[in-house]
C-alpha cells in the first residue's frame, strides 16, 4: 500500500526499493509521477488517444519485468528513451502487419469483387465463400472471434478486448496468428479445391 513516504522517496530509492524486494507499490509510485509524460509521448507517435493510453500502461506494465535486469541511474530520462523505443517497436510491427493486412484484403477482395458473373463464375465465388467460411470455422475460437470483430465488425483493440475480455496482448496475439492462419488456412484449401 502507498504511503506518503513512499511519495517523498527519489526515484533512485524507489527503483532500490523495488528491486529489493518486488513490490510493485514502489513502480506505481513511479507511474503517478510520469504516466503523464509518457502518455504524452504516446500521443505524438500514435494520434489516438486510445492507442497511446494502452501503449502507456503496456510500457508500465512491461516495466515490473524490465526494471528487475536493468540498472537505471536517471530513471526520467531512461524512461524517455524505453518508451520512445516501446513505440517505435510497436509501429513497426503495426506497419508489418498492415502490409500482410492489406495482402489478405486483397486476397480477400479478389473473391468478393463483383464482375460479370457466369454461371461458372457464380460457382466459384460460393466456392471460394464455402473457402473462406471453412477457413474461419478451423480457426481457434479466440482467433476466430477476434478476426470476425476486426476484420468483419470494423472493432477496434480496445472494443475488442471490452466485448471478449481477453486482455489486449492476447488481442493483438490473436488477430496477428489469426491473419496468418487463415491465409495458411485458404492456400490450402484452394490447393485441395
Amino acid at each position: 500500500m502507498e504511503t506518503k513516504a513512499h511519495k517523498d522517496l527519489t526515484d533512485t530509492e524507489l527503483l532500490d526499493k523495488y528491486r529489493q524486494s518486488g513490490d510493485k507499490v514502489f513502480v506505481g509510485v513511479l507511474y503517478k509521477r510520469y504516466s503523464h509524460l509518457v502518455f504524452g509521448l504516446c500521443m505524438k507517435y500514435y494520434k489516438d488517444q486510445d492507442q497511446a493510453y494502452d501503449t502507456s500502461v503496456n510500457i508500465f506494465t512491461k516495466l515490473f519485468d524490465d526494471l528487475k535486469k536493468h540498472k537505471v541511474e536517471y530513471f526520467k530520462s531512461w524512461l524517455f528513451t524505453y518508451s520512445k523505443n516501446f513505440c517505435l517497436m510497436q509501429l513497426r510491427s503495426a506497419q508489418s502487419n498492415l502490409k500482410r493486412a492489406i495482402e489478405y484484403e486483397k486476397d480477400f477482395k479478389v473473391f468478393m469483387e463483383n464482375t460479370e458473373e457466369t454461371h461458372l463464375q457464380s460457382n466459384k465465388r460460393e466456392q471460394e465463400y464455402a473457402l473462406l467460411e471453412k477457413a474461419l470455422a478451423d480457426l481457434d475460437e479466440g482467433q476466430r472471434i477476434c478476426i470476425e470483430l476486426f476484420y468483419l465488425k470494423d472493432k477496434s483493440y480496445t472494443q475488442i478486448v471490452e466485448l471478449t475480455n481477453y486482455d489486449l496482448n492476447k488481442v493483438k496475439s490473436y488477430i496477428q496468428n489469426g491473419k496468418r492462419n487463415l491465409k495458411l488456412r485458404l492456400e490450402e484449401n484452394h490447393a485441395k479445391a
